[in-house]
Order: structure tokens, then C-alpha cells, then sequence
């Protein structure tokens, strides 16, 4: 019996198509935040120092908290499942419960989003407040739609059909970068308001749409034996609850902590991704820093800002061909050979000097970008996490957003470290402090930021030389201990396959056990 569908054309598209849009609707919106929210504080709201790090400490504690906090109270009821006369959690319950919280975070996202760029409190108060909201929403979000990338497909080769989706999207979502630009204005910042207020509404429209898409998806699904499968897999077709096992199902926050830390490759997984976080970061934020000291003598403005906005639309660009060798060789072997190439790149770069104008402005691009891509091949290896600790720990449902928090839980810090590390050590070999730049009277504030002594003339390195050992010593830092925590990470080749087939094996066995009830 067909379904009378009158839009049967948007019911049509594919599982992968509506799940990677998803991933448009928030890049559009945190690209123009990362770039601009620090710049309109300080230029335009004239937020002083001492609310600006009380604000970015309160952050880094919220920032590093929130995600197992979300991920706990998400996945709590998914780990305690025991079915009761004959009834349980079923997969598709368990999409449909991730669709419908991001059918509610993801507008949610887009107001919170609204708030950085009207002035509706004193300039500190407001800061605060809108990192904590926006941050909350956006882990939220995140949160759930990584968690539909373990929970819509299992096999590796489905996941990655599911990441080119996502990493084309984000490419596209990239681009309010570009047209930013033309809005940006410090004296005048009505038109930029009004462009934030248009990615702010279709944003928000575009969440509404989407999850309405795959609600409908998973329905029909389930409704008519003869609609398309949900998943990419076809591994939620069936509707039978994944029951099975007789000992309890409920388990406290204190033993889940426990199994983790018995999770060998999960340890080593977060102290790699830790340093990964730090590192992208770290270009993030020092990117426009390098330009300006290093190549602002040799590039035009203009250029300057392509070089800016590409850098936000190559990596998704570029994983369009790393998640083809993703499927051929394995994300182990291609983010172990992504170490390598930062690595020699930087060593090379090292041996040049900072006297090469044309290979500066390629490594420089070229860091930021592999960089990057490799942070979203890396979403795939907390997937096959997923896989293994369902697989140790004998649960009744992949914890898919608890996993995911916990991890942030690690790694975010470092998304705090990256400037103050790179400031210190900036400040620790030149003597210049960026906070302390003339004019020295800072934005709303009465009294002068005290200037710091200045290093001996002879004797101190140019700012230009501490941003170039500054560039390139970082990533050969960064990429000598990934490899070494990467290559204690055995999650792939035969291992790996052999994860996969327990869990496949745990599914049938779940649901031979209900038939034969």
C-alpha cells in the first residue's frame, strides 16, 4: 500500500542529503560567530580585559562541563533500558529521539546565536551570558547530530557516505564567511546585524525542515514495510526493541567513568584528539596574527582575506577526497599519514626560514587546512569507539552522545589552551603582550593597561621571528606526540573488523531473543 505523500519529491532525497543539510545549518552560523564575536566585544561593545577573561575562564569551565553533563542526561535512559512485558528501546527509538532534540536546539541555536550582536546588557554581563547560551545550544546540537552518524549506520563505509555529506554542507554553510565581508562594519554595524539576523532565521528554519524530513523518514519507515530504509545501512529496518541480556540494565555515572577508564583506546584516542583541539585552535586563532606579521609585506589586504576565508571552506573541500581514501585504506592509516605530512611540512618550513614569502603563504593555508580536516575525519574513529564500548561493556544500546560528550570533555580544554598558550609563548621569547598594543587605553575602560617592560633591543627576536618559530614549532610539537599516542591506538585493520561483526552479531541475537518471546 503506497504512501499518498503530496511531498513525496523531499521524502525522496536521501538519509545521507538531509543529515549532512543539518550540517549547513550550523556551520553557517558558527563560522561568522568564531570570526566576529571576540572583534565585536572589544571593538564595538568596548568590553574591558578583566570582564573578558573572567567571561572566557567561566566559558572554558562550562565549555569542558556541558557536554558529558547533556551527554549523560541524553543517553542515561538508553543505558538503563531494561524492557518490560515485551517492550523496549528500539533503534529507531532512538533516531527518533535525537531528531526530535535537534528539531528544538536547532532554532534555539539560531536565537542564541541573535543575542551576540544586539547590545542588550552591560558589555561583560552580556559577553558571559551569550558564550554559556550559545555554547550550550551548540553542544546540544553537536551532540546529537555526531550521535545519528553511529545510530543511522554501522558499517565504515556507510559512515563515511554519511561525513561527505556533512563535510559538502559545511562547505557550503563555509561561505557566509565570504559574504560577511561585504556586512562587516565596526562604525556602522546595523547592516552586519541584519545579516546575522537573516543566517539567524534560515538557520533556524532550515533545522525546523530538515528534522521534520527525517521524522517523516523514520515514520514511514516504520509504517509501510515497502518504504526505503531509514538508515543508509538498512540496519533500522526492523522495529523490535533491543532487549536480551539477563542482568541489569541500570548503571551509575561512577561505574560508566569506571568502564571508561578501563577503555584503553579510548584513553588514547582523547590524549591524541586533546592535542588535535589545541592545534586547530591554535590556528584558528592565530591565523590572522601570522598573516599580518609574516606575509602583510608581501599580500595585498584582499588577499588576505580570501587567504582567511578559504581557510574555512578548504577543509570540508578537501575531506571530499580524504573520506574516498577513508573507505580504501582506513581512517587509522589516512590521519596517521595527515601526522606525517604536517610533520615533514613543518620541518621543511623550519629549514626554509621565514624569508620565503610563496612557501609561507602555503604552509600557512595548507597547516590550517589539513589540520581541520583532520579534526572531521576524526568524528568517524569516536564512532568505532561507539562500537567497541557497546561491544566490552555488553549494553543494551550504543551510548553514541554520552561517548561523544565525554570525549569533548577531554579534548575541549584545549580549545582554551590554544591562545593562552600561544600568547605566553609569544609574550616568553619576544616581550610583546597582544593585550598590550597602543593605544594602551583599553576599549571602556578609564584606566590604562600598564605596559609591559621591554626586552633589551639586542637581545630580543623580532615579533616577525617569534611568529615564525611560533608557526612551525607548534605542529612538529603537535604532530611528534600524536604519532606516538596514535600508534598505541588499536582500533582498526582486524580489530576493528572484528568489533563490527560482534556488534552486528549482538544486534541479531537481540532480536532472534524477541521473536522467540
Amino acid at each position: 500500500m503506497g504512501l499518498g505523500r503530496p511531498q513525496a519529491w523531499l521524502l525522496g532525497l536521501p538519509t545521507a542529503v538531509v543529515y549532512g543539510s543539518l550540517a549547513l545549518f550550523i556551520s553557517v552560523l558558527h563560522n561568522v560567530f568564531l570570526l566576529y564575536y571576540v572583534d565585536t566585544f572589544v571593538s564595538v561593545y568596548k568590553i574591558n580585559k578583566a570582564a573578558f577573561w573572567v567571561g572566557e575562564t567561566v566559558f572554558l569551565l562550562w565549555n569542558s562541563l556541558n557536554d558529558p553533563l547533556f551527554g549523560w542526561l541524553s543517553d542515561r535512559q538508553f543505558l538503563s533500558s531494561q524492557p518490560r512485558l515485551g517492550t523496549g528501546l528500539s533503534s529507531r527509538a532512538v533516531v527518533l529521539a535525537r531528531v526530535r532534540a535537534l528539531g528544538w536546539h536547532g532554532p534555539l541555536l539560531a536565537l542564541s546565536f541573535l543575542a551576540f550582536w544586539v547590545p542588550w546588557a552591560p558589555a561583560g554581563l552580556q559577553f558571559l551570558l551569550c558564550l554559556c547560551l550559545y555554547d550550550g545550544f551548540l553542544t546540544l546540537v553537536d551532540l546529537h547530530h555526531h550521535a545519528l552518524l553511529a545510530d543511522l549506520a554501522l558499517s565504515a563505509h556507510d559512515r563515511t557516505h554519511l561525513n561527505f555529506y556533512c563535510s559538502l554542507f559545511s562547505a557550503a554553510g563555509s561561505l557566509s564567511v565570504f559574504a560577511s565581508y561585504a556586512f562587516w562594519d565596526k562604525e556602522d554595524f546595523s547592516s552586519f546585524r541584519v545579516f546575522c539576523m537573516a543566517l539567524a532565521a534560515g538557520s533556524g528554519l532550515g533545522f525546523v525542515g530538515a528534522t521534520r524530513l527525517l521524522k517523516q523518514r523514520v515514520e514511514a519507515a516504520g509504517r509501510d514495510p515497502g518504504y526505503p530504509a531509514l538508515a543508509v545501512d538498512g540496519s533500522l529496518c526492523g522495529e523490535e526493541p533491543l532487549a536480551g541480556g539477563e542482568e541489569a540494565g541500570s548503571i551509575t555515572l561512577g561505574q560508566y567513568l569506571r568502564q571508561l577508564a578501563h577503555h584503553r583506546n579510548f584513553l588514547w584516542f582523547v590524549g591524541m584528539d586533546l592535542v588535535q583541539v589545541f592545534h586547530c585552535h591554535f590556528n584558528s586563532n592565530f591565523f590572522p596574527l601570522f598573516l599580518e606579521h609574516l606575509l602583510s609585506d608581501h599580500i595585498s589586504l584582499s588577499t588576505g582575506s580570501f587567504l582567511l576565508g578559504i581557510s574555512y571552506v578548504a577543509p570540508h573541500l578537501n575531506n571530499l577526497y580524504f573520506l574516498p581514501l577513508c573507505r580504501r585504506w582506513g581512517v587509522y592509516a589516512v590521519v596517521r599519514g595527515l601526522f606525517l605530512l604536517k610533520l615533514g611540512l613543518s620541518l621543511l618550513m623550519l629549514l626554509a626560514g621565514p624569508d620565503r614569502p610563496g612557501l609561507l603563504c602555503l604552509f600557512i593555508a595548507s597547516n590550517r587546512v589539513f589540520t581541520e580536516g583532520t579534526c572531521k575525519l576524526l568524528t568517524l574513529v569516536v564512532t568505532d569507539l561507539v562500537d567497541e564500548d557497546l561491544v566490552l561493556n555488553h549494553r543494551k544500546q550504543a551510548a553514541s552522545a554520552l561517548l561523544f560528550g565525554m570525549v569533548a570533555l577531554v579534548t575541549k580544554p584545549g580549545q582554551t589552551f590554544a591562545p593562552l598558550l600561544g600568547t605566553w609563548l609569544l609574550c616568553f621569547y619576544t616581550g610583546h603582550d597582544l593585550f598590550h598594543q597602543p593605544p594602551l587605553t583599553p576599549v571602556g575602560s578609564a584606566q590604562p593597561w600598564p605596559e609591559p617592560p621591554a626586552p633589551p633591543p639586542a637581545q630580543a627576536p623580532t615579533l616577525r621571528q617569534g611568529c615564525f618559530y611560533l608557526l612551525v614549532l607548534v605542529p612538529i610539537t603537535c604532530a611528534l606526540l600524536q604519532l606516538f599516542t596514535w600508534s598505541q591506538f588499536t582500533l582498526h585493520g582486524r580489530r576493528l573488523h572484528m568489533v563490527k561483526a560482534q556488534r552486528q552479531n549482538l544486534s541479531r541475537a537481540q532480536t532472534l531473543d524477541v521473536k522467540t518471546v
